[in-house]
């Protein structure tokens, strides 16, 4: 049976307490909200730090409510069942009532928080394993290695993001709210991800995630979020698709923005679709455009469940429902998860 090695436990009261502690403590150092992703991977030998920085005990990064003029704050800190479950949320943002609901399973989506599975650690075949399956293929360049085991010519690591919520929120326009010891600071959501499996975050180390602010433009788009995995429930994404669209009273589309997950080491919006589906009433030949458009910038590795030329082209296929889902009967939906063959 695999074991927790030994740490330091940190429980500070403020997020501004919580990064100087990362910042003083370094690399030996990282900070823990539900733990569903970071005591698994510190048991595999994954994650190796000496001192584990709560934030069960920090208020300000929690909360779930509407400002108006604002938009939807959602905290770093929530559940992801109390995010799948809200009321605003499954009126106004289903897809990402959807993506949280169809995390993990009941009991770890209870744990594990929203700001988890933003900032959720890449994933690879070769790379989520045991310490003793690891050392036997000679280790990776994630962890331990010096050779990428997916593609040995590659310079950068190329696992997965595999974060169901994070390309709902990008749809949506979401800013992420960062505090460290000198302030806070609002980004676009967009900008936080790099297509780096090792360094996938564009952040500072000590910097933690208060919350994300969904604008108040962003309501009354219709949005969804399809997730293709072999068993209904438990499994990451091998391809997740978030589809966003603002419509006009004439029933032309105003806006658009579909974005992939597990395709690549950040999430992948497609930046082509706004394009054919903007200016014009979505129909089955824009629809059918934008899913081609979806499918060649979808680029899936050997390194996740499924074939990954069958990835690629389930892209399509996913595009196209939550496409024809957002536009059949003006109706919003998070829509049922599609089933994968």
């Amino acid at each position: 049976m695999l074991r927790l090695p030994d740490f330091t436990y940190i429980r500070p009261r403020t997020l501004a307490a919580a990064s100087s502690a990362l910042e003083e403590l370094g690399a030996e150092a990282m900070a823990v909200a539900g733990g569903t992703d970071v005591y698994p991977k510190m048991k595999r030998g994954q994650f190796t730090p000496r001192y584990l920085v709560s934030l069960g005990q920090v208020e300000e990064h929690r909360g779930l409510r509407r400002e108006e003029g604002r938009g939807l704050w959602v905290g770093a800190g929530e559940t992801l069942s109390a995010v799948a479950g809200h009321e605003v949320v499954r009126r106004e943002f289903p897809a990402l009532a959807a993506a949280a609901g169809l995390v993990s399973t009941l009991q770890l989506r209870n744990a594990g928080t929203i700001g988890g599975n933003l900032f959720v650690d890449t994933r690879c075949n070769y790379y989520d394993q045991s310490f003793f399956w690891r050392q036997a293929v000679g280790f990776c360049l994630k962890k331990d290695g010096d050779i990428c085991l997916v593609a040995p010519k590659s310079r950068v690591c190329l696992a997965i993001c595999s974060s169901d919520t994070a390309p709902v929120l990008s749809s949506l326009g979401a800013e992420a709210v960062l505090v460290s010891g000198q302030g806070s600071r609002q980004v676009p959501l967009d900008t936080l991800y790099r297509d780096d499996g090792i360094d996938y975050l564009a952040k500072r180390p000590e910097e933690l995630l208060q919350g994300v602010w969904i604008p108040e433009a962003s309501f009354g788009w219709r949005n969804v979020y399809l997730k293709l995995r072999r068993r209904g429930s438990f499994d990451f994404p091998v391809l997740g698709v978030a589809a966003a669209l603002r419509m006009s009273a004439t029933g032309t589309c105003d806006a658009a923005k579909v974005v992939l997950t597990a395709v690549a080491s950040a999430p992948k919006v497609v930046e082509d679709a706004p394009r054919v589906l903007c200016g014009r009433p979505v129909d089955t030949a824009s629809i059918e455009e934008a899913a081609e458009l979806a499918m060649r910038v979808s680029h899936p590795l050997d390194n996740a469940d499924m074939d990954y030329w069958y990835r690629k082209r389930m892209t399509r296929v996913y595009v196209t429902r939550a496409l024809r889902q957002l536009t059949t009967a003006g109706e919003t939906a998070g829509g049922p998860e599609a089933a994968p063959a």
